[in-house]
């Protein structure tokens, strides 16, 4: 364990360091207002890139041959690019400006998404590859910023984020098809036409380049013992395990409700539902779970509400699965949305907190990506859901532990240093 007044020192040098520059170019500083307003339009465009593509995933498929272990890859790609990239932001960080960064992001993430619908399958998998790598590099730098310049609003702030994550997924989710009716059917049109926001949010967030100089005085700084950090360590399972169980629902709810007896049609209803009522404990729960002198109570709450929405998925009456699902989109919202502010809420400051974020996300992505492959592999080997169940009661007590100890009102153990 390293000493607290290190770590401390440390912190409070790299926070002055960020002061001075800020008290030296006022000018160069946006309201916050359009920064918060920018952000949640980034927040919005790093979903509809996923959830365009699983709306026409059969019409994809069947267009181009692919078999169903190759549809299985094309949509787990993103999530494993989410693990596996995202302990590279913070060191691109350090070469350029956050802010940089994350335009460039947006700029790749809109030509990639062109790439994947021009150049046959191979296009498709490379295009869908960069997606899943432009999409880690921004969701691990916007929480150092949230930190360095909402500081005083975390909650809100995160909430706010968080809420456009969850919109840009449900939005996306619901009008792809239509698109694509729109467009003759032509699925290619359907995912092409969500890089337009793309590039209308890149277009908004071009005024925060102009913040150099607080942005060239964060690059002198890096974080050192993160992976010594036991809170460090169940930050990233919290964010690991709750990922690993909304995968496992996106993937999965409605063939389970289908077996069930459902209708397809309303089985992929009772998902769009589960998902659109994230929105709700996605705004709420950050803002919520920060009035208190932690945030246990309020993860614990989240972690029984979605086992039990689950639970009920699997086993409750056909008519109450709206009920169910509904229960499950809210509990699976606020633990989302807690996960991400659980990063900037245990770090010292905004260099801890980027840092923080890649190896949550980095490792936690990876756990994640695993979910579904689990339940295809147990379902394959039983042709029933009651091992599943225990599966998903399994990694909703990893949630629930991990969260207690995350939840707790402490910092992560890291020293920031200049690197110059």
């Amino acid at each position: 364990m390293r000493d607290d007044n290190t770590l401390a020192g440390a912190a409070a040098h790299g926070r002055q360091a960020d002061s001075a520059s800020m008290s030296a170019q006022p000018q160069a500083h946006a309201p916050r207002l359009w920064l918060a307003i920018t952000l949640v339009l980034v927040g919005m465009n790093l979903r509809p890139a996923l959830s365009s593509m699983g709306a026409v995933l059969d019409a994809v498929s069947k267009a181009t041959g692919m078999s169903s272990a190759a549809a299985g890859m094309l949509t787990t790609l993103p999530i494993l690019c989410f693990g596996l990239f995202a302990p590279f932001a913070p060191r691109l960080a350090r070469r350029a400006s956050p802010e940089f960064i994350i335009l460039a992001s947006l700029l790749i993430l809109a030509g990639s998404m062109g790439l994947r619908v021009l150049s046959g399958i191979a296009g498709l998998f490379a295009g869908t590859l960069v997606v899943g790598a432009s999409i880690s590099v921004v969701m691990v730098l916007v929480p150092g910023i949230i930190k360095r310049e909402f500081a005083d609003r975390t909650g809100l702030a995160m909430g706010l984020y968080s809420t456009a994550l969850c919109l840009g997924s449900a939005l996306s989710a619901g009008a792809t098809v239509p698109v694509q009716n729109l467009a003759g059917g032509d699925w290619r049109y359907a995912l092409a036409f969500w890089l337009l926001p793309v590039l209308a949010a890149a277009l908004a967030w071009w005024p925060q380049l102009r913040h150099g100089a607080q942005r060239a005085a964060a690059a002198h700084y890096t974080v050192r013992g993160m992976h010594s950090s036991a809170l460090a360590w169940q930050v990233t399972a919290f964010m690991g395990s709750q990922s690993a169980l909304a995968y496992c629902v996106f993937g999965w709810l409605p063939t389970i409700l289908i077996d069930r007896g459902m209708a397809p049609l309303d089985a992929g209803y009772v998902l769009s539902v589960s998902i659109a009522v994230q929105q709700i404990t996605a705004l709420s729960a950050p803002w919520f779970s920060t009035r208190g002198k932690d945030q246990r109570l309020a993860i614990a709450l989240l972690a029984v509400m979605s086992l039990a929405g689950l639970l009920g998925c699997l086993y409750a009456p056909i008519g109450a699965l709206w009920t169910w699902s509904i229960l499950l989109g809210l509990g699976q919202g606020g633990c989302f949305s807690i996960a991400l502010t659980l990063i900037v809420l245990r770090a010292r400051d905004a260099h801890v907190a980027a840092a923080l974020s890649g190896m949550a996300q980095g490792f936690g992505y990876t756990i994640a990506a695993c979910g579904p492959l689990v339940v295809g592999v147990l379902h394959d080997a039983t042709h029933g859901w009651d091992e599943v169940a225990v599966f998903f009661t399994a990694i909703s007590l990893a949630v629930l532990v991990s969260g207690l100890l995350a939840g707790r009102n402490r910092y992560v153990d890291a020293q920031v240093v200049r690197s110059d």
